[in-house]
């Protein structure tokens, strides 16, 4: 019916692992390509092996004793953008689970076994013949880390053959076990046991069989076996076999007639199928996927692996979507000495959905074929040189509102495509290669992608003269072009020089920090840039920057709610010149004004790439004060600054006045943590100025404005009973959004947490990229989520629901997601835990 495959996970992982040897330790599969589970009946097959103390190898780590837990699971510290997943734990289960005969005094060390003495004990022992002996009454026999006890037992030392009854039990480093009856050999290796109990001690798996066979040390077989990592005689889950069979010569077990059971209730059956007995991979059917999705229906995906050889393997996966038809998806992933990557391709012949352009902005043209390609290879060419690239390619704009099988692939919005070969030595760094982007928001037309960088090429120089003085240089050239002939705008070439000399002088309380640059930036446009505006095919720019950023750092001992901090008054000046330069006839290829932040009253330059350079005579003040505790952890901090402008501002964006303000907003920003329960973090930028004049409005009248707050955010954390958190935050930008977002995660008790998050929007303001106007929405709900979450000893699961934007175009869907995880076998699905990572902070 069907295989258990096993796969490796990411990059390093596949570098690791691509020329092992068969003792290589497991590495852990990377979640977005097979979320890392113990396969099907494993463990409940290993323990037949064990019998004769040959199968199961523990490691030097030592068994888990009675009465010892796991350790608590360290939290993510507050503050932390996502935090790792947790590792699975068992701390919900009994410490006293394992089978109530286990002996902590023994020995793990299995090295011992080939010169240990077999020490035996018994009541009482006959010897009807040399070699034969019969022990009776509370027989022990211990070699190394092997105990066996049992009420009666025959062994004959001539054929190595050995009979024990009653109340048998046998320990060794890696498991228990415990049987009616158990006779075999021990050379040759084989045996028989009858009504079995078992215990893994290194990863919770137990169970019981009616019988089990070691044909030989590699082969054994079990008859009506199971296999859980719940508590001993306490199983939310388990899975049953019939018949299993194991071969360790080829790391290969096979079940016959298996079902899971979750309340002893089967949900799921396989008449047959193989899974890994080892760490070695193997080819086989993977975890199904399955859900639903508005645009395209309920849709199914079972994907099989192929372990073609140790150094590349690939996965294919049929899929059916009942409202477009079938799917053929498939991953190919390659190792080699010197190179690696990965090919992903979805392709549907032929869509029997519709196209849904509600926005007017499909670029589907009614084809029916629908594919997506990603390629991803890093290659190292010589020492020092490296190429890497990145294809990724949609058929179309709306092919990830169509498919989007996780709660991610809706939210994607751009697909980046590049190709660089790197170098690097140990003063400079060099690239040579190309960008290119497609836009697959459902709500925009194909005119908002970026310029395609068709080729790019830098280089750069960071070279020490002496231990204070510093000079270099900074290149970048670039061809742009725009493909899409409905948005057509002049494309160029563009080559940016930024050579520059810095010093540093500083101490123990001071520092100043001189730099001197240049910046030349010089365009080469196409042939019919005349129609676009500009008077001149070749403008260029050539300017120069000076800077000088100094600073004083004063510390005192002070004290505050009984806690000694060390409190620090840092005062700092910054002064840019940057003569004024036309560069209205330059176009905008890369460029965008960035957003004003604390770091920005310390910038060159308020624009992000090169074809605006700000003219600038200013002085930027700024007050700093820290409370640092014993251990140098910065426990408050605020901030203060403005930039004072000695002259105005000239160089702008297109459609933005130069500046008539003698002053920036003042800025402000204060963090606190006093311990690891609770954080406040805020900023918050007021305009000082009466009559700011901004940007032209629709009939083009300047928009005065003046004392106003142009920004203010406020970031609440708290944690709540130990595992749990509270998040608030208010966002506030001027003419642009007010929102507030609430999270929580609360633990109702030991086992269940309630998870909520809100995300309501006051003012939400979107351009319209399509036109001049803005699209204004106000008093709604951008985001909504309800969930519950339940964690027990072997069996964990989420239950969450979603009401969410989806598109530039602010139009909503609601979606319901489900996780269950049997510990020990994986999830079969990870995207609710990724999300709740993403979407609250805290959470883990």
């Amino acid at each position: 019916m069907g295989n258990v495959s096993t796969r490796r996970g990411d990059k390093d992982s596949a570098r690791l692992a691509a020329f092992r040897t068969e003792q290589t330790a497991p590495v852990t599969s990377r979640k977005s390509i097979l979320p890392q589970r113990r396969l099907l009946a494993v463990a409940a097959a290993l323990f037949v092996s064990g019998i004769a103390a040959d199968a199961v190898r523990a490691e030097d780590a030592p068994a888990p004793t009675a009465a010892k837990r796991e350790a608590p699971v360290a939290y993510c510290p507050l503050g932390s953008f996502v935090c790792t997943p947790r590792p699975i734990n068992y701390n919900m289960c009994r410490p006293n689970a394992m089978l109530d005969f286990y002996d902590p005094t023994i020995t793990k060390d299995t090295t011992l076994r080939d010169t240990a003495v077999t020490n035996t004990n018994s009541i009482s022992v006959e010897s009807t013949e040399p070699n034969v002996y019969h022990m009776m009454g509370g027989v022990r026999l211990e070699r190394a880390d092997q105990l066996l006890r049992a009420d009666d037992v025959h062994y004959n030392a001539d054929t190595t053959a050995y009979d024990a009854q009653g109340n048998v039990r046998y320990q060794e480093a890696g498991m228990l076990m415990s049987a009616d009856h158990l006779t075999g050999t021990t050379n040759p290796n084989q045996g028989e046991a009858d009504n079995v109990r078992y215990q893994m001690l290194q990863s919770r798996g137990n169970g019981v069989a009616a019988h089990g066979t070691l044909l030989d040390p590699m082969h054994s077989r079990m008859h009506l076996a199971s296999y859980s990592t719940c508590d001993v005689g306490s199983h939310m889950w388990e899975f049953r076999a019939k018949e299993i069979t194991l071969n360790k010569d080829t790391g290969v077990g096979t079940a016959r007639s298996g079902t899971m059971r979750f309340k002893n209730i089967p949900f799921m059956y396989l008449p047959y199928f193989t899974f890994p007995l080892d760490d070695r991979r193997k080819s086989g059917f993977l975890y199904p996927t399955f859900g639903s999705s508005s645009h395209s229906g309920l849709y199914l995906g079972v994907p099989y692996y192929l372990n073609l050889a140790p150094n590349y393997d690939a996965t294919v996966e049929p899929r059916y979507y009942s409202d477009r038809g079938f799917m053929a998806a498939g991953e190919f992933r390659y190792l080699f000495a010197r190179t690696n990557g990965t090919i992903n391709l979805e392709y549907m012949p032929h869509d029997k959905g519709p196209d849904d352009d509600i926005s007017g902005t499909s670029d589907r043209g009614g084809s029916k074929q629908r594919y997506l390609i990603k390629f991803a290879n890093s290659t190292s060419i010589a020492p020092g040189w490296t190429f890497a690239t990145s294809i990724n390619r949609a058929s179309d704009n709306q092919y990830f509102r169509d498919f989007n099988n996780d709660i991610f692939g809706a939210a994607t919005g751009l697909l980046s495509s590049n190709a660089y070969i790197y170098g690097n030595g140990k003063y400079w760094n060099t690239s040579f290669g190309a960008d290119s982007y497609q836009n697959v928001d459902a709500g925009l037309p194909n005119t908002v992608a970026p310029y395609k960088r068709w080729p790019r090429a830098t280089f750069n120089v960071d070279y020490p003269i002496n231990r204070w003085l510093t000079t270099g240089i900074a290149t970048e050239a670039v061809a742009f072009r725009k493909s899409d002939a409905a948005d057509r705008q002049v494309d160029g070439d563009r080559l940016d020089l930024y050579p520059f000399l810095a010093a540093d002088f500083q101490g123990a309380s001071w520092f100043v920090r001189p730099k001197l640059a240049y910046r030349y930036t010089g365009y080469q446009l196409t042939s019919d840039y005349q129609q676009f505006g500009f008077n001149e095919r070749k403008p260029s720019r050539s300017v120069p920057i000076a800077s000088v950023d100094a600073g004083l750092i004063f510390d005192k001992q002070t004290n505050l709610f009984g806690t000694t901090y060390t409190q620090t008054l840092e005062p700092r000046l910054y002064y840019l010149y940057v003569p004024y330069r036309d560069q209205s006839n330059q176009p905008i290829f890369d460029t965008n004004a960035m957003s004003f932040d604390f770091w920005q009253l310390f910038s060159p330059n308020r624009f992000s790439g090169a074809d605006r350079q700000m003219d600038a005579n200013n002085i930027t003040a700024a007050l700093t004060t820290r409370l640092l505790d014993d251990g140098g952890v910065e426990r408050v901090s605020a901030s203060i600054g403005q930039i004072r402008y000695l002259t105005n501002q000239r160089v702008q964006m297109p459609g933005v006045l130069p500046t008539d303000y003698s002053g920036s907003d003042y800025i402000a920003q204060f963090a606190v943590q006093l311990n690891d329960l609770w954080r406040v973090n805020s900023s918050y930028q007021w305009n000082p100025n009466t009559s700011k004049q901004g940007v032209l409005n629709e009939q083009n009248q300047i928009i005065y404005e003046g004392h106003d707050t142009d920004l203010a955010t406020v970031q609440v954390q708290r944690r709540i009973k130990g595992d749990g958190i509270l998040n608030f935050s208010y966002r506030y930008r001027r003419n642009v959004m007010e929102q507030f977002d609430t999270s929580v995660v609360y633990p109702v008790s030991e086992r269940w947490r309630a998870l909520a998050r809100w995300v309501f929007a006051r003012r939400d303001i979107v351009p319209n990229v399509a036109g001049n106007q803005v699209f204004t929405f106000s008093n709604r709900t951008l985001e909504a989520a309800v969930g519950v979450e339940y964690d027990s000893c072997c069996v964990a699961f989420r239950l969450l629901g979603r009401h969410y934007v989806r598109d530039y175009t602010r139009s909503t869907t609601n979606a319901i997601m489900f996780e269950v995880e049997f510990k020990g076998l994986g999830s079969l699905s990870p995207q609710t835990g990724t999300y709740l990572r993403r979407a609250i902070l805290g959470y883990q």
